[in-house]
């Protein structure tokens, strides 16, 4: 048997519990939700990274879909809404493929099923707009974790790839902590500040997460975990999930992506834009100047450094799949993850450790936020801490 027919084989017991999948943005972006124009039921090579029979492929087992909207947005707590609808349309359209899943019980019981768990992750602070009221909210509809921040600082945390304004967590971060504790919500670090992670770990009670997030030591984006964060998480309890995109995983695209930007702005233009005439000075840089691929090794050196600093018991995956343009050489799509494993295998992880990575520690991290929020229900009632009471 080679390494990639034991790590399909591994994957039909044990499948990938990946920690973020922006599909439901994508289908705002690219079919305005309409579900008819791209059916994901069958393959959609070149307009998506992600659709049920890849997903089947590449051993998926539960998925956190992301409810992502821009910080931008006129109306982030609408739009976001709108994200859990779309997510909602797909369960109720797929369900022979989809199962709605809350809690851990409900991820075991989907692979026993053998369906896909798909649960929900908020992208950014931003979505509960200085509210916990609307936290609890977006909890009841389903939302099992929330990342701090995006792109950008929130009122009451910082970003990692913005100014430092509240140097780490303010007094009601905090808050919004200890109430995500309280509900059962998980809180997601990916894309912090690491002053925001190294707050958020003092102020929480229950295991945190990193939906999609690589090492620092391995390479040097601010998006990545610092050694020193990762060296936290076995008295925390939780999870850091390996991203796959290029520019936050090899040094050489993070130095490429620099010199893009630079190149868009000398040209008047910022850095994101995607209007014809960006992309055709875009096109011309990288004719000019070809962009460095990442590839599977590259994905494994973070998972070796960060196992080597956290633990086994504290990695898991996070492909963070239509949500970037490009993926790593035989990590194209959602279909990939026999490769990861493969590679891994011949690096001498045991099925055992693969296990780990793929389902068990996303499901414990899960049920172990889900019996810290059951102590504390039974003795704190929901906070009415507004922003303004705290940090005014």
């Amino acid at each position: 048997m080679t390494n990639l027919d034991e790590a399909r084989a591994l994957l039909r017991e044990f499948p990938v519990v990946d920690g973020h999948n922006d599909l439901p943005w994508a289908l705002r972006e690219k079919a305005g939700y309409d579900l008819d124009r791209l059916d994901i039921a069958g393959h959609q090579h070149g307009h998506l990274h992600t659709d049920i029979p890849r997903l089947r492929e590449g051993g998926v087992g539960a998925q956190y879909w992301s409810v992502y909207v821009p910080a931008e947005q006129p109306d982030p707590v609408a739009a976001t809404l709108e994200q859990i609808d779309c997510v909602r349309q797909l369960l109720d359209r797929y369900q022979t493929d989809l199962a709605p899943a809350l809690t851990a019980a409900d991820m075991e019981a989907a692979r026993g099923e053998g369906r896909i768990a798909s649960l929900m992750g908020a992208e950014g602070g931003h979505s509960i707009a200085n509210s916990l009221g609307t936290l609890r909210g977006l909890y009841a509809l389903g939302v099992r974790y929330m990342t701090l921040t995006h792109n950008s600082n929130v009122d009451w945390a910082d970003s990692a790839t913005d100014t430092p304004r509240a140097n780490g967590l303010t007094a009601f971060g905090r808050e919004v902590v200890r109430e995500m504790n309280r509900l059962g919500m998980l809180v997601d670090l990916s894309h912090v500040a690491p002053s925001t992670m190294r707050d958020a770990l003092d102020a929480s009670t229950a295991p945190v997460v990193f939906s999609h997030s690589s090492a620092r030591a391995v390479c040097d984006h601010p998006r990545n975990i610092p050694d020193d964060v990762l060296e936290r998480l076995p008295a925390n309890g939780g999870v850091a999930m390996v991203t796959f995109v290029p520019k936050f995983v090899l040094q050489a695209a993070v130095d490429w992506t620099a010199e893009a930007d630079e190149n868009m702005r000398a040209h008047g233009l910022h850095h994101l834009d995607t209007t014809a005439e960006a992309m055709k000075v875009h096109r011309a840089f990288e004719e000019r100047t070809p962009r460095p691929i990442a590839t599977v090794p590259v994905i494994a050196d973070h998972l070796d450094h960060m196992r080597e600093v956290a633990g086994i018991d504290h990695l898991g995956i996070g492909g963070d799949y239509d949500g970037t343009a490009f993926t790593p050489d035989g990590l194209n799509d959602v279909s990939g993850y026999p490769n990861l494993l493969a590679e891994l295998l011949d690096r001498g992880w045991s099925r055992a450790d693969l296990a780990k990575l793929t389902w068990q520690n996303s499901v414990r991290v899960l049920g172990a936020a889900e019996d810290v929020a059951c102590d504390l229900q039974s003795k704190q009632a929901p906070s009415n801490a507004t922003i303004e009471s705290l940090d005014g």
